[in-house]
């Protein structure tokens, strides 16, 4: 399991917000400034170092330590998506946290993500919340026309999920819930066994969780608000359609899986 810093999370609140990291010391920063500028700042972070090798745990123990005692900087020595977002999670619960979000250290979070995804949760009694993404408009030249591209893959992605992913023992219809963009409770994360400590090039750990949830619970939605953006360099890297059979069961295998 993970080794925390010096530094923990001491009366929590109840809203945590978790951010598994790797090797992001390039653009880190600019995720940790959309946190920073949530309007609802009434939220404990926990931020964790996947066994990055560059600078990133500097910058993240260098933003809490301004930040103060709402945020801790943890190490996840076993590399994986899976695993280090599990390992967040489970330090958040254990921590006081009742509901918990995750969004990824190369994505900017809308002002208003924290805000609407309490909303969703604790107002309106949601266990599992999945929200919108749209992509990032500031790594690089990026027109309109790939941005029309690129919500066209998240399109395709949601709707063949809807066709492939049905039976008697899901309790509500597919929907997309990103491990850039979802929150849920910490009684159903526990309940579902949590995200799978699993590599990328495994599992996508996300779609598992929220396979798992589809079996457990009604009170489950998209919530249009709620709004993340995405980076494209996945997309730069590998094209379009090697985008797409990567996210469908992993039906391209990259060279190079970590994009930096």
């Amino acid at each position: 399991m993970s080794s925390a810093s010096s530094r923990s999370v001491r009366h929590a609140p109840a809203f945590a917000v978790v951010v598994p990291f790797y090797n992001e010391a390039r653009g880190m920063q600019r995720t940790l400034d959309a946190l920073s500028a949530q309007h609802d700042a009434d939220f404990a972070l926990v931020l964790v170092d996947n066994a990055s090798t560059d600078e990133s745990f500097e910058i993240a123990t260098r933003f809490a330590s301004a930040r103060g005692s709402s945020t801790v900087v943890i190490r996840e020595p076993l590399k994986g998506t899976g695993a280090a977002a599990d390992t967040g999670f489970r330090h958040a619960i254990h921590a006081g946290a009742r509901w918990i979000a995750r969004t990824d250290a190369d994505c900017l979070p809308h002002a208003h993500w924290v805000r609407n995804l309490r909303r969703a949760m604790c107002d309106d009694g949601l266990e599992f919340v999945a929200g919108r993404i749209e992509p990032r408009t500031d790594e690089g030249a990026s027109s309109l026309g790939e941005r029309v591209i690129l919500r066209a893959m998240i399109w395709i992605a949601e709707h063949a999920g809807r066709v492939h992913r049905r039976g008697a023992q899901f309790k509500y219809p597919y929907f997309m819930a990103a491990g850039n963009n979802l929150a849920i409770t910490a009684d159903l994360y526990e309940r579902s066994g949590g995200f799978p400590r699993s590599a990328i090039e495994q599992l996508h750990e996300d779609r598992v969780l929220s396979e798992k949830v589809r079996t457990m619970t009604t009170r489950a939605a998209v919530r249009r608000d709620v709004i993340v953006y995405n980076s494209v360099r996945r997309v730069h890297a590998y094209g379009y359609l090697n985008t797409l059979r990567w996210y469908h069961n992993h039906g391209y295998r990259p060279a190079v899986v970590d994009v930096r």
